[in-house]
């Protein structure tokens, strides 16, 4: 089993190599270096100016990414501020009680008493005399009637002090 494996694997190597060697006689013609220094030279500034023609594109492609980089990030910044910068949630009501919230907020451990409705203070309406005199005034025409005249003034003197 471990012979067949092998040879399965050396055959795969070679038909790698193979592949291999195709794709560069296809796309890499094969390099014919020249007899004489002057033709070296000629085939190495050819070869350089090829080279700098590949970095300017190289340069160019790279100034345009930025380019649109940037207006990507402009629009996407234009993008929140139009549309608020967070996505707001619909709120959920939650009836929970105030002991019960501070149990989770705090954990188990706490025992904290919250009972907001025992700390109110109950406070009693005095009954002024001002507001039992409103009350008990009925009808207007018969407060004038006991008001006018000397007496109705005494009344008035003496109720005030």
């Amino acid at each position: 089993m471990l012979q067949i494996a092998a040879t399965e694997l050396e055959k795969e190597e070679g038909r790698r190599e193979a592949e291999k060697q195709n794709y560069l006689s296809e796309h890499c013609p094969p390099l014919h270096l020249p007899g004489s220094m002057s033709e070296v030279q000629e085939l190495c500034r050819q070869l350089h100016a090829k080279i700098d023609a590949a970095e300017e594109e190289k340069y160019d492609m790279e100034i345009r990414v930025q380019k649109s980089t940037k207006e990507l990030e402009d629009m996407n910044q234009k993008l929140f501020d139009l549309r608020g910068k967070f996505k707001r949630p619909p709120l959920r009501r939650v009836r929970m009680s105030a002991d019960a919230m501070l149990k989770a907020l705090l954990g188990s451990k706490h025992k904290v008493c919250m009972d907001l409705r025992a700390n109110l203070k109950q406070v009693k309406k005095e009954d002024t005399e001002k507001e039992r005199d409103l009350r008990d005034v009925g009808d207007w025409r018969k407060n004038i009637e006991e008001k006018s005249g000397m007496e109705g003034r005494k009344k008035m003197f003496e109720t005030e002090s």
